[in-house]
């Protein structure tokens, strides 16, 4: 039986319970999401990724400890199932710049939840006045803001050049055959 959310605060703490869960998927896919990854450039992203994500979840444990509230997880379905998709993705048989493509579409999907969850969280926390507590969560969303933004400008400025490549260079086999 789940608990009846009575409060702003009771939202709060359930909300920071889903996030803190969610990252600790994070910090377990991310490291399958580097080693499918092809472009080193891709890899060095996932990788600094990871470590905010350790941060973020070590930050999400001070807000536990400011709230005097156990730091524990309630099970994020919401992530698991972006962690799925992504995973299956991983599965497909796909060019290495396509699956970097597909990779970086995971991982975004991924961003836009978390950014969403901090966004929410970071408002409840100024409107109940936890100043300290809002001072980290924001930390975690500018960061996934960061992240968001630097996989964009990846995918723009050279992935998703390369997977349009391989479908240039498909065409021009075909017509030569």
């Amino acid at each position: 039986m789940t608990t009846k959310l009575k409060t702003l605060d009771d939202l709060l703490v359930h909300e920071l319970q889903d996030i803190y869960h969610a990252e600790g998927q994070i910090v377990k896919a991310l490291p399958k999401m580097i080693k499918a990854a092809n472009h080193p450039e891709l890899q060095a992203a996932f990788e600094e990724h990871l470590d905010q994500t350790e941060g973020h979840v070590e930050r999400l444990e001070q807000v536990f400890k400011l709230l005097g509230t156990p730091s524990t997880g309630k099970k994020c379905d919401g992530m698991a199932g972006l962690i799925e998709e992504g995973k299956k993705m991983m599965e497909e048989d796909a060019e290495p710049a396509v699956m970097d493509a597909a990779l970086i579409a995971a991982a975004q999907k991924i961003e836009h939840y978390e950014i969403a969850s901090y966004g929410c969280v970071c408002t409840y926390a100024e409107m109940l006045g936890y100043d300290q507590v809002h001072d980290f969560l924001g930390q975690n969303l500018e960061e996934e803001e960061a992240t968001d933004e630097k996989l964009t400008a990846l995918a723009e400025t050279v992935i998703n050049l390369e997977a349009e490549e391989g479908d240039d260079v498909e065409a021009e086999e075909e017509a030569s055959r």
